[in-house]
């Protein structure tokens, strides 16, 4: 594991996946990041490239040509280059190979960034396309944040938005496919948060859309922040916890995301899918803040 800190906070990564798999709240010696326990959940906060969620029947198309892909992509699964590393940042890189052309018919550089500051991680993310034809793709973030067990019911999940009532679409569970037919209102209460119950979580992620969601914040049971992320730029939001006695939450910021309930049309007409020119790149960046 790789390390970087300052005085509030110490931050772990491995390459594997390039993933956050720690973050100490020194001020309150407190880990923050779910520590992957397989019982619940095997990950601790992955990237997902070039795919978020699941490809409807577990293939997608391209200039007439048929891939088959896991749910969200290969890049959570791959190892990384270590590219450069000080106190209080670290950069990692991905590249496409013969392996991943099989798949994924783009090449690419996935360049991931962390940086420490005060009581924030900054999470850089560019994309590249060094062909010399454009490019498809999405891009999200995973991370999954602690909850005390026996208290997680007491938990709310505080969310800056335009209204006190949104829109969320859930996973259809005979498809896996987004229900984007049969959307949902979640009511927010007077400090726009909502409680962590098993109800909320019992069908799987709620999926917000249409940049609904600036920033989200884990609330514990005395009312006192935690975590925020904040990701105003972010047009898709996930908000998920793998069963009711799960012991995290996780906030999840998406570009782009899992297809809708029966799309089978080629890749660039999937819902969110991004596009790159040749030789160009593109930043995107969230923050996580301790409270």
């Amino acid at each position: 594991m790789y390390t970087i800190e300052n005085s509030r906070l110490r931050a772990g990564f491995e390459l594997h996946g390039a993933e956050l798999v720690s973050l100490v709240d020194k001020k309150n010696n407190q880990e923050l990041i779910w520590q992957a326990d397989p019982t619940y959940w095997k990950r601790h906060a992955p990237v997902l490239f070039p795919f978020v969620g699941k490809v409807n029947g577990g293939e997608y198309r391209y200039d007439g040509k048929t891939y088959h892909m896991g749910q969200h992509g290969f890049a959570r699964d791959m190892e990384f280059t270590l590219v450069e590393k000080d106190d209080n940042s670290i950069t990692f890189e991905l590249c496409s190979d013969e392996e991943t052309l099989q798949k994924y018919p783009f090449a690419f550089k996935l360049t991931i960034r962390y940086v420490l500051e005060m009581n924030t991680l900054t999470v850089i993310w560019n994309v590249e396309n060094p062909a010399d034809e454009e490019m498809y793709y999405s891009i999200g973030a995973h991370p999954a944040f602690n909850v005390v067990q026996d208290k997680k019911q007491e938990y709310k999940v505080q969310l800056q938005a335009g209204d006190s009532e949104l829109e969320y679409i859930l996973i259809d569970p005979e498809t896996a496919g987004a229900d984007y037919e049969h959307p949902h209102t979640l009511k927010l209460d007077a400090e726009h948060a909502v409680l962590a119950t098993d109800e909320l979580f019992a069908k799987d992620a709620l999926i917000f859309d249409n940049n609904q969601i600036k920033s989200a914040s884990i609330v514990d049971p005395n009312g006192k922040k935690m975590v925020t992320v904040e990701c105003p730029d972010f047009p898709s939001f996930g908000l998920w916890s793998q069963s009711a006695a799960a012991p995290f939450i996780c906030l999840e910021p998406w570009i782009g995301r899992v297809d809708n309930n029966g799309f089978t049309g080629e890749l660039p007409e999937k819902y969110g899918e991004q596009k790159l020119e040749a030789k160009q790149e593109k930043e995107y960046n969230y923050v996580i803040v301790v409270e």
